[in-house]
């Protein structure tokens, strides 16, 4: 079973990460897993049509009308 203990911090200059005061003794095996918040930026690449003006040409005509074949 693990326990969990969360902490939020800033990563330093060249990558560097430091985080004190854990809860847990020296020699004690721990699994880090480092989460990160999605960017904005991120977000707005994934809905590209989101807020951009639709325009429709002949809205109510039929579509690919003569690919279709009717066999007797």
């Amino acid at each position: 079973m693990l326990q969990t203990y969360r902490v939020e911090t800033t990563i330093a200059e060249k990558g560097i990460l430091t985080v004190q005061g854990l809860p847990f003794h020296k020699g004690d095996k721990v699994e880090v897993i480092i989460l990160s918040p999605v960017r904005q930026s991120a977000k707005a690449k994934r809905y590209p049509l989101r807020g951009k003006l639709i325009s429709y040409d002949a809205p109510f005509e039929s579509v690919a009308e003569d690919d279709w074949e009717v066999r007797p």
